[in-house]
């Protein structure tokens, strides 16, 4: 396993992809309504990251046809925009895109509530957001890698939920997935040394019920296999000798921690 140490170029580069990612799902998240498609959505993530100059890296990655993977309730992750598929009053989406600034790129996810959702799906997406920030406690030089992923798994399994076990973060930079790969789940052994430098993409996927998913025939769309709820976090980080610097975090979000 290779994985990038970042010059100081690099990661200047990054915090400027970064940034502008963090600014699209801000901006994307208030104009989701019921009614929209998520091809609706996946235009207007396309023309406001294109309008930064940048470009969506995950438009034709492996063939996946949008610009950002828009995955609904049950959609654990990778759903595909599609005009047919139309958002709802009490639904969950998970937005999960980034883009390439000056060939660096930046990866983030969120999980937004349709109108009014019901408890379970706003503790859902609340624990999972706050499963990234414990795992985060752990995110500096010296520790290990999988400290990181035990944090996470912890917190969700003590609420009974099922942490995604087929699906992992990974390390981003000049390529969209680099080493090491990133469970969210706790792990026997302690997991590379992370040190300063390296940037990661940490990303908890959280089901209300079991951890199994299943492949929908797209060969794309992930599904919880009992159907129930999911929700989705991430952002890119960057590893320093004190607190890591979440990079795809906007001004309003760092104030909120």
């Amino acid at each position: 396993m290779s994985v990038s140490i970042k010059t100081d170029r690099e990661i200047a580069l990054m915090r400027e992809a970064c940034r502008i990612i963090a600014k699209v799902h801000e901006d994307l998240g208030k104009e989701l309504r019921p009614g929209m498609s998520t091809l609706d959505v996946d235009r207007k993530a396309e023309e406001m990251i294109r309008s930064f100059g940048c470009v969506p890296n995950f438009k034709n990655y492996n063939g996946f046809p949008g610009s950002v993977c828009v995955s609904v309730n049950e959609e654990v992750v990778h759903g595909i925009p599609s005009k047919k598929r139309i958002l709802r009053e009490g639904d969950i989406v998970s937005l999960d895109m980034g883009c390439i600034y000056k060939g660096y790129h930046s990866d983030a996810a969120r999980t937004h509530a349709i109108g009014e959702i019901s408890e379970e799906a706003r503790l859902l997406i609340e624990r999972t957001r706050q499963s990234f920030f414990e795992g985060m406690k752990y995110a500096k030089n010296g520790n290990h890698l999988h400290q990181i992923s035990n944090a996470i798994g912890d917190y969700c399994e003590s609420f009974g939920y099922g942490v995604v076990r087929d699906l992992v973060g990974h390390g981003v930079g000049s390529v969209l997935h680099e080493d090491p790969q990133i469970p969210n789940f706790r792990q026997k052994s302690r997991g590379i040394r992370l040190r300063s430098g390296m940037t990661l993409a940490v990303e908890p996927m959280v089901n209300a019920g079991t951890w199994e998913v299943d492949w929908l025939e797209d060969e794309w769309t992930v599904v919880t296999r009992d159907r129930s709820l999911s929700a989705h976090y991430e952002n890119t980080i960057l590893i320093t000798d004190g607190e890591p610097e979440i990079l795809t975090l906007t001004e309003e979000e760092r104030q909120e921690r």
